[in-house]
């Protein structure tokens, strides 16, 4: 069912985002991405108390090659 937007300023979007007005079958971003994260990275709040008095993160990947996009056209 069409619809009627007003003015939409757009200020930034990432390299993998998708933005859409109206009506929409399918959004498919095309992006893929791996992170290794130590403890406490990802924490969010206003007064946290970590103590991670000995951490490391391994990194190590064996098998090669991870899940691709190949299928998201």
């Amino acid at each position: 069912m069409p619809g009627f937007v007003g003015a939409v300023q757009i200020m930034n979007i990432g390299s993998s985002g998708v933005f859409h007005i109206g009506d929409v079958f399918q959004l498919t971003p095309i992006s893929t991405a791996k992170t290794f994260a130590g403890a406490g990275s990802f924490n969010t709040g206003e007064t946290l108390t970590i103590r991670n008095h000995q951490s490391a993160t391994n990194t190590f990947d064996n098998d090669g090659i991870d899940q691709g996009n190949n299928f998201n056209l």
